[in-house]
């Protein structure tokens, strides 16, 4: 069994396990992740047998049932909630293309998340749901206070992400769930910037939705979809198949009756190389634990504050000590060009995430996994005051 102890202590085993950190440092992994080898080498070995045999050979079913598995696990769900489709968007526009709204109805929104989690509920307008968006006091930090005085009688749901994109500030999933549960409100989270890095359950969450792209350290567009198990009749299927409506011998009845569990919401083929690798990078993360994985993503965070800090940034978001924390960390500077700084950055091996704000400045992204080092931190602080 991995530990990251053993990992981090031993170069040779950290390169096998992500040969990215032999000419490269990774730090852009709330973007798209690189791949771990075992993830690379599970879907690799997925294709090589499609080669020989047929693409649903028995093997591979059994490991996408043992994914739902798995993903339940990771999220504190049951297997039978757990719909292996992806990117996060699908899933978030299953949930506001299937409820059944009424003129009125109203959404609690924020339209400085990503865009993922906004325009599933902006089109809901047409329909006549009024949205009612946020004003947090800085970018990201909702707080459950700011949540309930959003709400009204008319309100059915509230769509909030786990963890903002830019700030890194990460919500109080529990103590909103909660509030919501007992007021009888929906909740539906875009969780693809904690699951993998940080505890994310869904206790009190209605709906989530997940890409692997990004911390669960898996390929693009294979995700989890959980759909609390009693709100499954209610959300219905907006994308319909032979895979979810069903079709005894692929023949199309004249009445469409769903699946159950967490198929309702998979319309057609899976894929299966993609669910594959998922699993693979949920094993790994499971193997090394998430609590372990958190601890070392703070302690990263806070060694990138000390380096960067007496350089004149100013950072977006939380400090490393705050329970808000991420392994998100996003600067700006002054008087220096960020732009100068990622070009600088990446023709030293070094990959940050440059995006901007809604007024259009530019802020520098760092996002490092539980794999890197104190040591790598230092090395960003240090080409960086050699700009």
């Amino acid at each position: 069994m991995l530990t990251l102890d053993a990992l981090l202590s031993d170069e040779s085993l950290r390169q096998q396990e992500f040969p990215v950190i032999k000419d490269s440092l990774f730090l852009a992994h709330a973007g798209v992740t690189i791949l771990p080898r075992r993830v690379a080498r599970t879907m690799q070995d997925y294709l090589e047998q499609c080669s020989l045999r047929m693409q649903e050979y028995p093997e591979a079913w059994r490991a996408v049932n043992e994914t739902r598995v798995v993903a339940a696990e990771l999220i504190g769900a049951k297997a039978s909630e757990i719909a292996l489709i992806g990117p996060t968007s699908v899933g978030l526009s299953l949930v506001a293309n299937g409820l059944p709204w009424q003129a009125g109805d109203e959404v609690v929104s924020y339209l400085d998340d990503y865009p993922a989690n906004v325009y599933p509920w902006s089109d809901l307008e047409r329909h006549g749901v009024v949205l009612k968006r946020l004003q947090p006091a800085s970018l990201g930090e909702i707080t459950p206070e700011l949540v309930e005085a959003a709400l009204t009688p008319k309100t059915k749901l509230v769509a909030l992400a786990s963890c903002h994109f830019q700030s890194g500030y990460r919500i109080e999933i529990d103590r909103i769930g909660r509030m919501l549960r007992e007021r009888g409100v929906l909740f539906c989270l875009d969780a693809i910037q904690t699951v993998g890095a940080f505890e994310t359950r869904v206790d009190h969450v209605d709906f989530l939705s997940a890409d692997s792209h990004k911390w669960m350290l898996g390929p693009m567009s294979a995700g989890i979809f959980y759909v609390r198990e009693d709100l499954q009749d209610m959300l219905r299927p907006s994308l319909l198949g032979s895979w979810n409506v069903r079709s005894p011998n692929f023949i199309a009845q004249e009445e469409i009756a769903f699946e159950r569990g967490g198929r309702r919401y998979e319309p057609g083929a899976l894929n299966i190389s993609g669910i594959l690798g998922m699993k693979a990078g949920i094993d790994l993360i499971q193997e090394i634990g998430v609590e372990a994985i958190s601890a070392q993503l703070l302690k990263l965070k806070a060694r990138l504050h000390a380096g960067l800090q007496p350089q004149g940034f100013t950072f977006l978001g939380p400090e490393p000590q705050s329970i808000h924390a991420s392994a998100i960390t996003t600067v700006q500077h002054a008087t220096r060009s960020l732009e100068d700084i990622s070009k600088h950055l990446t023709e030293h091996g070094i990959t940050p995430s440059l995006r901007h704000n809604r007024a259009g400045q530019p802020l520098l992204r760092f996002s490092p996994h539980f794999y890197n080092t104190e040591a790598e931190m230092d090395r960003v602080a240090k080409v960086i005051g050699k700009t």
